[in-house]
């Protein structure tokens, strides 16, 4: 039998884990990948339990999903427990049955042999793999579904809530925070950036207030040492950026402006230039949105001056700055604004980023398009939305947008066209995953086409109307 491994030990392997598995997310790594990686840095660690680590899940999580593959089928749960589940993580000698098997093999999304739960041919014959369990599932149906059939579940349903819990996990170790715990809290925050067009905007906020919880809770002590106390408001200066953004996307400006305002004190008070200068170019998208355009200007302006040179200076100046312009009717001056930002793409060594504080070319081109829009430029517009569509994934928030754009674009002489491309983004995509921009691009596309005798613009203006709102008048958001 391997030797007995300390609490101590234990409480450091769920550490370790924990910072591999955001790596692994970052990395795209599927949740068996994940597990290997784990078993490789912590060998002691065996197959059942890195898959657990490698999901992000405590045991209790573990128990919970079990007894849900039971009620599930409607029936009893039978009494897993802490302490089983324990012992068949770490003593060879100890196995699950049968049964135990096909429902942990259920709720992790794997197969008996990616769990280490294979047995062998002349205990389990191959006949008898065929048979139907008492609760009435065959086993070669419930074990057959490998990890990466399970990612978007894993995803969507456990991988947001597990990046949070490893950082509650973090500063549990850490209470008064260390550079362990600010560096997690950095690798949570690019989790949320380059994962933010995936997931619903209100199932992402609840994640990013709650982790921006913690690293407070920690902050308010008191107690954490200097320069780690002053990465944490750095992140919580960045939380706050990606809280105003979905505030916005959730149609909720109020709260987007004292997210963001937030975000620029913190980015100020840190020293962050880059944070400064992306919740300001924020904020001046929400007073467009609201269309107080003088104040757009006035907050893009301020990016601009503050903002590093290179890509966070381009995006100030395309995002910010030319939209306000255009905004403002001053086309030569919103021309000087797109040329300054292509100098800075020009003049940055690694040019665009993916990411929600990134700057990538699909966004580039849309903001083109629309702003040539605004300034009656239907021609150039199209042109430049179908360069934006050539690269965004169908069905994604930048696809909406750019087709939505597209649209509005040919709208004037082929407005038959922009309704079927208006139907086709309601048909793809879910109420839910509809920002608030997209949906002030529906609007204002509906405007247009008012009294039109077109194919599709009747049908058009019912399903906007019909359109589920994101938050309800009880506060609920649609799922």
């Amino acid at each position: 039998m391997a030797a007995a491994i300390t609490r101590t030990r234990r409480a450091t392997i769920v550490k370790e884990a924990a910072v591999i598995r955001i790596r692994c997310q970052r990395e795209r790594l599927d949740t068996e990948q994940t597990a290997a990686e784990i078993r490789r840095a912590l060998p002691e660690v065996q197959q059942l339990e890195a898959w657990r680590l490698a999901l992000g899940w405590s045991r209790s999580v573990t128990i919970t999903q079990v007894k849900a593959q039971y009620v599930a089928d409607g029936l009893l749960p039978r009494s897993l427990s802490d302490p089983m589940l324990c012992r068949w993580e770490h003593d060879p000698g100890e196995r699950p049955d049968r049964e135990y098997t096909v429902m942990l093999c259920r709720a992790y999304g794997a197969t008996p042999a990616q769990l280490g739960l294979d047995f062998p041919e002349q205990v389990f014959p191959e006949r008898e793999l065929s048979s139907v369990i008492r609760y009435g599932r065959p086993e070669t149906d419930t074990c057959h579904a490998g990890a990466r059939e399970m990612v978007v579940n894993m995803t969507t349903a456990a991988g947001l809530p597990a990046v949070r819990e490893s950082l509650q996990l973090a500063l549990l170790a850490d209470p008064h925070g260390s550079a362990s715990v600010a560096e997690l809290a950095e690798a949570a925050i690019e989790h949320y950036a380059l994962s933010y067009s995936k997931h619903p905007p209100y199932l992402l906020f609840e994640e990013v207030r709650a982790a921006r919880g913690l690293l407070t809770d920690c902050l308010v002590t008191g107690l954490v040492p200097d320069p780690v106390a002053a990465e944490l408001h750095r992140h919580v200066g960045w939380l706050s950026a990606l809280l105003g953004n979905l505030a916005h996307h959730l149609d909720d400006n109020t709260g987007a402006r004292a997210h963001l305002a937030t975000a620029t004190a913190y980015g100020t008070r840190t020293g962050d230039a880059r944070l400064a200068a992306w919740a300001l170019g924020a904020q001046s998208m929400v007073a467009r949105a609201e269309s107080r355009y003088e104040t757009a200007l006035a907050y893009a302006d301020r990016a601009v001056a503050c903002a590093p040179t290179g890509l966070p200076r381009a995006q100030a100046y395309a995002w910010a700055q030319l939209t306000s312009l255009a905004g403002l009717g001053r086309e030569q001056e919103a021309a000087a604004a797109l040329s300054g930002a292509g100098r800075e793409l020009e003049a940055d060594p690694v040019g665009f980023a993916a990411g929600r504080f990134g700057f990538d070319a699909a966004e580039y081109t849309l903001l083109q398009a629309e702003t040539a829009i605004v300034l009656g430029h239907d021609e150039r517009a199209r042109t430049t939305a179908e360069a934006s569509i050539a690269v965004t994934a169908p069905a994604t928030p930048g696809w909406a947008a750019a087709t939505l754009v597209l649209a509005q674009a040919e709208a004037p002489t082929q407005p038959g066209d922009a309704a079927r491309r208006a139907l086709d983004v309601l048909e793809r995509v879910p109420a839910a995953r509809l920002r608030s921009s997209s949906r002030m691009r529906l609007t204002r596309l509906d405007d247009m086409l008012i009294g039109v005798p077109a194919a599709g613009v009747e049908d058009l203006h019912e399903c906007i109307r019909a359109l589920a709102p994101l938050i309800d008048n009880h506060g609920n958001a649609g799922t």
